[in-house]
């Protein structure tokens, strides 16, 4: 497949690509705040210590370790806080999450002409939250989380779960395209694999480098409908 002939299937990221991840961050730190009271802590600072260190990087390890010592707190009062707030967060489930606007529209419009893969990171029980909250996993005719592949190892750029994802469409991953926000992630596990790539720019890495390039830079899902429906 050369640039922009039309692609057998699409794959397409979740967190930053569908709806803002700031939302459910949002609501997450509410959730490590309220159990932070049962321990005597104050929830609004607790959740506000929390939403500073996911802002450093959300996908980072050791969350709710570095809020708590941001909070104040000695190491041996950490060490006992730690595992009931980090089930807190992981067991966050929100009814709704928003979707960016037009996402809805597009992706239908995406997945009435391709079949289409959701290929995403992070905690298992945590992303199939995020998917039932936004309501959306019908239009996808594979969901792959890339940690139940082997761990946080195995996340993007790892190529084990484009792969997986393209054998659950029945085409090599050059055959594909692979829709996401993150160069770094996304752009770069298409890279690997030989797959064409789109990149968005919404949510927390708008602003970031094209490294590495994409095949299409466009604003947001719509554009990328737009797009690959004029294949």
């Amino acid at each position: 497949m050369t640039a922009f002939d039309r692609p057998a299937g699409v794959v397409i990221d979740l967190d930053d690509t569908l709806y803002p991840q700031a939302s459910y961050l949002y609501g997450a730190a509410r959730a490590v705040g309220r159990a932070g009271a049962a321990a005597g802590l104050d929830p609004v600072r607790l959740a506000r210590a929390v939403r500073r260190q996911l802002v450093a990087g959300s996908d980072r390890g050791g969350t709710i370790d570095r809020a708590l010592h941001g909070y104040g707190l000695p190491p041996v009062e950490v060490a006992t806080l730690v595992p009931v707030l980090v089930a807190a967060f992981t067991g966050y489930r929100p009814k709704r999450l928003p979707l960016f606007p037009g996402a809805a529209a597009a992706l239908a419009s995406i997945a009435a002409s391709y079949p289409v893969a959701c290929l995403t990171d992070g905690n298992p029980l945590i992303q199939r939250a995020k998917l039932a909250a936004v309501g959306l996993s019908d239009s996808f005719t594979a969901v792959v989380i890339t940690d139940e592949l082997g761990g946080r190892s195995f996340r993007k750029p790892h190529p084990a779960g484009l792969r997986s994802a393209a054998e659950a469409l029945g085409f090599p991953p050059a055959d594909l395209v692979m829709i996401g926000d993150r160069p770094g992630k996304d752009m770069a596990v298409a890279e690997a694999l030989g797959a064409r790539s789109i990149r968005v720019r919404t949510g927390e890495y708008a602003t970031a480098p094209d490294d590495p390039a994409a095949t299409a830079v466009v604003t947001d899902l719509t554009e990328a409908a737009d797009l690959l429906l004029s294949l």
